[in-house]
């Protein structure tokens, strides 16, 4: 592992108490970057810090409901108070509950696009402020949004879902073009089917509404039928290209969504 490819990197990442978020801390940690865990699960967040912190790389913790703007602001505080300033934003923090589109309810619409799509908002807005206060012209600043096969598609079952990933899609392209000139890049990455905590729960939740008979199914159909590469992913398959996009080597590109599925969308 390259300890100096992130070094100087001085990372909030968002809903990193487990999967994608939780790998993603360790990996860029290990190559050099001082990260910031923001999730609800403090039990969770300050598991993966210890587990940073013992392999020898730097790491704190901070209480985060992406939706609370008091909340934001204080994570990208304590990111800066920590680690001097923050360069870096994983904006990672995401939820799903399936309903088909008759069901739909407002509980159901406010739940996910509140996380999804204002948490997203919210928290680059107070870590883009923070990044202009701290100036460093000659400096790349990196805002990376997560979002989903479901930027570029869209399933039956997921209509909200896939409501907030088309936002997320919206907020990287208007983000780059507003953040530009004060040196802040905005991209994201799009997993497809990442066997993680969230999609064990989506599972259950799909064989509930009816959309499968059995629990994993779900998760084996689509790697089948849909994803060229015929298996889901693990947060590992996504690690090295959130580091790409943290790393100088992404300096020369804003605005843009890199999918990571398998060959779930061919663009």
């Amino acid at each position: 592992m390259d300890k100096q490819r992130l070094a100087g990197r001085k990372a909030l990442i968002t809903g990193a108490a487990q999967g994608m978020g939780a790998a993603i801390a360790k990996y860029w940690a290990a190559q050099g970057a001082e990260v910031c865990l923001g999730d609800l699960n403090i039990e969770g967040i300050k598991k993966v810090a210890d587990e940073i912190i013992a392999d020898g790389g730097k790491a704190t913790y901070v209480k985060l409901d992406v939706t609370n703007e008091e909340d934001a602001a204080a994570a990208v505080q304590h990111t800066v108070d920590t680690f001097g300033e923050i360069n870096l934003l994983l904006n990672n923090a995401g939820v799903n509950k399936p309903l088909f589109f008759p069901d739909i309810t407002k509980s159901n619409y406010d739940f996910i696009m509140g996380v999804n799509a204002w948490g997203k908002l919210n928290v680059m807005q107070k870590a883009a402020n923070q990044m202009i206060k701290q100036g460093k012209k000659d400096y790349v600043y990196k805002i990376i949004n997560v979002g989903s096969i479901l930027s570029r598609e869209a399933f039956v079952d997921v209509t909200v879902y896939t409501m907030s990933k088309h936002a997320v899609l919206g907020l990287i392209k208007a983000g780059a073009k507003s953040l530009m000139e004060h040196n802040i890049t905005v991209n994201g990455y799009a997993p497809g089917v990442v066997r993680t905590e969230m999609w064990e729960q989506l599972d259950r939740d799909l064989v509930e509404i009816g959309m499968f008979e059995k629990p994993g199914q779900s998760m084996d159909s689509i790697a089948e039928n849909m994803i060229l590469m015929k298996r889901y992913s693990y947060p590992e398959d996504v690690v090295g290209t959130a580091a790409f996009l943290a790393s100088a080597e992404s300096d020369y590109m804003t605005g843009q969504l890199l999918m990571i599925d398998g060959g779930m969308v061919i663009q």
